[in-house]
């Protein structure tokens, strides 16, 4: 009887790994509308906030006092009309009691992918509607357009793609002229991935880096393009999302664009205190967190499954245009 070597299938039987699994979750840096508004904590889903009039402030009007006569005088006004509403989000998946059964040890940690899952699914929203509202154009007091020239117009820029643009001198112009819109300097520069490869190689930066360098070459990353920029941070939007429906290819793009946005953030939010957005979080609902977001699970019998629920109630809000300076297009 002649004899045959076995086959790979006679030797081992494919099962699923017990420590390995792939899912493509995004990297939560890359999401920044939690990070590019102050956050501020709303017990009630609607309310108003005061607006004091930034002129009154900013007008001369200290003067002489001759002896025995009343001093100059004068009062501010207080604007009470702007408020903001919290849309509710939400978005589940379910666990159905026959797939938890019958799931392999390396996916059998079902409520924790869901809890995963579902912080991404929030994280996207939140970027996508802030993308939405104000990473476009005429939002702000202050924009500008890039144009594939060296010879730029009035109301335009050189593209930061192209190497004889001057985007340190651009940035700082706008800073000045948020400046004198707003009465504050910007203090975040937000740009879209797009634009932020192309300032990292722009040889107006490395140059300002590499000046004094005695080896190795010279490296740029966000804390440097901040101190260049001077501003306190830099934020990337790189988050991606995928416009196909569910079952085709997909279709991703940069959430960020070729955009990039220069605007003054608080520290804090709080009283008296300007902002050129704020994010209203409802957090006064039972089992909100900070950022008016809760996860939760309960029994959906009729399905014979668990739901998995994330909702969340928030309002990102524009509170000073004028203190906003929009590069639109700032690469080819």
């Amino acid at each position: 009887m002649p004899y045959n070597e076995p086959s790979a299938g006679d030797l081992h039987v494919d099962s699923a790994l017990t420590d390995l699994s792939v899912a493509f979750q995004q990297e939560e840096e890359g999401f920044v509308a939690d990070r590019a508004f102050r956050i501020v904590r709303a017990g009630k889903r609607s309310d108003r906030y005061f607006l004091f009039e930034r002129g009154e402030f900013n007008r001369d009007e200290m003067a002489k006092r001759a002896p025995g006569t009343e001093s100059a005088g004068g009062t501010y006004t207080i604007d009470n009309s702007p408020s903001f509403f919290c849309d509710e989000y939400a978005f589940h998946r379910d666990i159905a009691d026959s797939i938890r059964d019958n799931a392999d040890p390396a996916v059998e940690n079902l409520e924790e992918q869901a809890t995963q899952y579902l912080s991404m699914k929030a994280l996207l929203r939140k970027d996508v509607e802030w993308a939405a509202n104000f990473f476009v154009t005429s939002i702000w007091t202050n924009e500008v357009t890039g144009v594939d020239s060296a010879s730029p117009t009035a109301g335009q820029f050189g593209r930061w793609d192209r190497a004889d643009s001057d985007p340190i001198e651009r940035v700082r112009a706008g800073r000045t002229a948020t400046k004198l819109s707003g009465g504050l300097r910007p203090n975040v520069f937000a740009c879209g991935t797009e634009v932020y490869d192309s300032l990292l190689d722009h040889p107006d930066i490395i140059g300002r880096l590499d000046r004094g360098q005695t080896s190795g070459p010279a490296m740029t990353n966000r804390q440097q393009l901040a101190a260049l920029f001077e501003v306190e941070e830099v934020l990337v939007l790189d988050a991606i999302k995928n416009s196909a429906n569910k079952g085709a290819t997909e279709s991703n793009a940069f959430i960020g664009g070729k955009n990039a946005l220069l605007f003054y953030r608080p520290a804090t939010p709080g009283r008296m205190t300007p902002a050129a957005g704020y994010t209203f979080a409802w957090t006064g609902r039972f089992g909100a967190g900070t950022l008016g977001t809760r996860i939760r699970r309960f029994r959906m019998e009729h399905l014979n499954s668990d739901r998995h629920e994330i909702e969340g109630a928030w309002d990102q809000k524009l509170v000073s245009a004028d203190l906003g300076y929009f590069f639109l297009d700032a690469v080819s």
